[in-house]
C-alpha cells in the first residue's frame, strides 16, 4: 500500500501555491496503489483534507479493467481520473436502463461535481442493445475529456448540463448516442456509428442561448455494413448542433436530420454544417429547415463554443 501524498494546509499562514496543491493517489487492482477500485479513491480522499481545499484532486489509475459504477457527487469538485492508455484504462459495467428504472439511471460513470476531468480512460456500458444503456452521464461545469473513449449502443454519452470539452476522444453507438443538454464542444473526435440510428439527440430547456453540441474537425465513421444513420434528432424542441469542418463516411443519409415526427421542430431547431466532407458529407440534399453556414457564422460558433484555457 502506497502512503497517501496530502498538502498540509494551514489557511491563510501559507502562500496560495501550497493551498491549492494537488493531491496524487492511485488506484491499482493488484494492492499498489493507495485504493483498488475507483469509487474507493472517490470517496475517501476528500474527507483526508482538511477544508477549505481548492486543489484538484488526481485520481491515477493503473490499466486494467474496473468492474464497477462510480458516483462523484457535486461536493467532490476538480476531480482528475488520469489513465495511460485509454485502451488499456478500463471503467466496464453492464446496466440496461429497463432493469434500474429509467435511463438517467442507468449511468456506468455518473459525474455530478463541477470541473471534472478524464485522460486516457474508457467508459464502457456493455450491456448492448435492447434499451438504454449510458455509458457516461455528466452533469459538471466546464468538465474537459482528453483522449478518452466512451462506448456503448444506445445513449452511450449524457452530456446533460453545463460546459463541456472533449478533445480527440472516440465516441461509440447507435441510437442518441450522444446525448443531453449541455454546451458540449467535441473536437478532433471520432463518432462510431454501430448501428442504424442517430448520433445526436439534443434537448434544450429554453429557446435563447448558445447550449448545444458543436463537432469541430471530427470524423464520422461506422461499423462494416452500417448505412442509414441521421447526424441528429430533436430530444426536445430548441435543439442546436453543429457539425463544422468533418469528415462523414457513406452511412450518413442524405438529408442529414431527422424532425422525430415532431413537425414543430423544424421551425425551432438549429441545425448547421460547414465544410462537410466525404461521401456522406455533401450538403445540397439536406432537409431545408438545416443550415448551411458561411465561414464567418461557422467561426463565430467557434468563438462562443467554451474552451479549457489551458489548450
Amino acid at each position: 500500500m502506497r502512503s497517501l501524498w496530502i498538502p498540509i494546509m494551514l489557511g491563510a499562514a501559507l502562500p496560495l501555491s501550497a493551498a491549492v496543491a494537488p493531491i496524487h493517489v492511485v488506484v491499482a487492482q493488484d494492492g499498489t496503489g493507495d485504493f483498488p477500485t475507483v469509487q474507493n479513491a472517490v470517496d475517501h480522499v476528500m474527507d483526508r483534507v482538511l477544508d477549505p481545499y481548492s486543489g484538484r484532486v488526481i485520481i491515477e489509475i493503473k490499466p486494467g479493467v474496473y468492474h464497477e459504477r462510480v458516483r462523484i457527487p457535486p461536493d467532490r469538485p476538480r476531480i482528475t481520473l488520469l489513465g495511460s492508455d485509454a485502451a488499456k484504462t478500463v471503467i466496464s459495467y453492464s446496466v440496461g436502463a429497463k432493469d434500474v428504472g429509467g435511463t438517467f439511471f442507468s449511468a456506468v460513470v455518473d459525474i455530478g461535481a463541477a470541473e471534472f476531468e478524464a485522460d486516457n480512460i474508457t467508459f464502457e456500458n456493455t450491456y448492448g442493445a435492447g434499451t438504454q444503456a449510458v455509458a457516461v452521464s455528466v452533469h459538471s461545469d466546464r468538465a474537459i475529456f482528453r483522449h478518452c473513449r466512451f462506448l456503448a449502443m444506445q445513449d452511450t454519452l449524457y452530456a446533460a448540463s453545463g460546459r463541456q470539452y472533449y478533445e480527440d476522444c472516440y465516441i461509440a453507438g447507435h441510437v442518441d448516442f450522444i446525448f443531453g443538454d449541455a454546451e458540449a464542444l467535441f473536437e478532433r473526435c471520432e463518432i462510431r456509428s454501430r448501428g442504424t440510428g442517430y448520433l445526436t439527440a439534443v434537448s434544450k430547456t429554453m429557446a435563447a442561448g448558445k447550449d448545444g453540441f458543436v463537432f469541430d474537425h471530427c470524423r464520422l465513421t461506422a461499423d462494416p455494413g452500417v448505412r442509414d444513420v441521421y447526424l441528429g434528432r430533436p430530444w426536445r424542441l430548441y435543439a442546436r448542433t453543429a457539425f463544422l469542418n468533418c469528415w462523414m463516411g457513406e452511412h450518413i443519409r442524405s438529408e442529414g436530420w431527422n424532425n422525430w415526427n415532431k413537425p414543430e421542430a423544424e421551425k425551432d431547431s438549429y441545425y448547421a454544417e460547414f465544410g462537410s466532407e466525404g461521401p456522406g458529407g455533401v450538403m445540397d440534399k439536406r432537409v431545408k429547415w438545416a443550415h448551411t453556414l458561411t465561414g464567418s457564422e461557422a467561426e463565430k460558433i467557434l468563438t462562443e463554443a467554451w474552451k479549457p484555457t489551458d489548450r
